[in-house]
C-alpha cells in the first residue's frame, strides 16, 4: 500500500513545485512507482515534467468534481519515468464549486484512495495558499513534507503552516504526520541563511531533514525544458541534492515501517 505525500507551504517561492517534481523523479530513479498530482491551478508541475497543461482534456479539477476517474485523467510524465495527474488555470474554479459540497474536503482522498495500491509514493503539489484545495491535499495525506527557504520570515510562515496541519489532524484526519522540513535554495555563504538553517534545528529537531537543497542553476533552467534536473543534468548538485533528499525520506520510511510491528508488539 503506497503512502501520500503532501508537499505545501502556504508561502510561495519557497522551492514547493521545484521539490515536487525533482523528488517524483528521484524516488522514480529508486524503481519507486510514483504518481504526483498537481493541485496548483499554476499547472507549473504539469508543465515541469513535460505535460502541456493548455492541451490536456481533462485533469484533477475533474476527479475532485466526480467528473472523472482518475485513472482516465493520469498521464505519463518526464519521459515515462512517472505518472501525473496534471493541472492548469481551470483548477480554479474547484474552490468556488467545492463550498457548497457536503464532501468538499474529502473529493481528492476518495478519488486517490484506489489508486494508493499502485503506486509506492503519491506525491501531491499544493497551491502557496491554505485554500481549500490545500485542505483537500492534508486531508489526503499520510505525511507532509514542507520546503522551506532560510530566509528572515521562514519561521513565521512555518507556524501558521504548522498550526493548519495540527488543526487538520484533529479534526479531520487524525493519521496526518509531518514527514520532514527540507532546506530549499540555500546558499551556505549567506550568514542569515545558515543562522534561520540553526533556528529551525534548535525549534524543530529531527523534523529537519540532513539533505539541504542548495541553489543550482540547473535545477532552475530543468522547468523550461519540461524537464526534472534529473533528466536535465544528472550531474548537477541540484539533482544529487534531490536524489540524496529521496534516500533520506525513503531510510526514514522503512524505519517507520519496521519499527511499527515492535510497538505494536509492546
Amino acid at each position: 500500500m503506497g503512502r501520500i505525500v503532501a508537499i505545501a507551504n502556504q508561502k510561495g517561492g519557497v522551492g514547493k513545485t521545484t521539490t515536487a517534481v525533482n523528488l517524483a523523479a528521484s524516488l522514480a530513479d529508486m524503481k519507486k512507482r510514483i504518481l504526483l498530482v498537481d493541485l496548483d491551478p499554476q499547472g507549473n508541475a504539469t508543465m515541469g515534467c513535460g505535460v502541456d497543461k493548455h492541451q490536456i482534456t481533462s485533469s484533477v479539477l475533474d476527479l475532485l468534481l466526480d467528473k472523472a476517474s482518475a485513472r482516465s485523467v493520469i498521464q505519463s510524465g518526464a519521459g515515462g519515468l512517472f505518472d501525473v495527474l496534471p493541472a492548469n488555470g481551470d483548477l480554479t474554479v474547484a474552490e468556488v464549486q467545492l463550498l457548497e459540497d457536503p464532501l468538499r474536503d474529502k473529493r481528492l482522498s476518495s478519488a486517490l484512495a484506489a489508486l494508493k495500491a499502485e503506486y509506492d509514493d503519491i506525491l501531491i503539489d499544493c497551491p502557496p495558499s491554505l485554500s481549500m484545495l490545500t485542505v483537500n491535499a492534508l486531508v489526503a495525506a499520510d505525511t507532509v513534507l514542507v520546503p522551506i527557504q532560510t530566509e528572515y520570515y521562514a519561521l513565521e510562515g512555518l507556524s501558521a503552516l504548522l498550526n493548519t496541519i495540527q488543526q487538520i489532524k484533529d479534526h479531520r484526519n487524525p493519521e496526518l504526520e509531518i514527514e520532514g522540513i527540507v532546506r530549499t535554495m540555500h546558499d551556505p555563504r549567506n550568514n542569515l541563511a545558515n543562522q534561520v538553517s540553526a533556528q529551525l534545528i534548535e525549534h524543530f529537531g529531527d523534523k529537519v531533514l540532513h539533505t539541504i537543497i542548495p541553489r543550482n542553476v540547473r535545477v532552475a533552467e530543468a522547468p523550461s525544458h519540461g524537464l526534472p534536473a534529473l533528466l536535465y543534468d544528472k550531474s548537477s548538485r541540484g539533482s544529487m541534492s534531490y536524489l540524496a533528499l529521496a534516500g533520506e525520506i525513503d531510510r526514514r520510511h522503512q524505519a517507520q515501517t519496521s519499527a511499527t510491528p515492535t510497538a505494536l508488539a509492546s
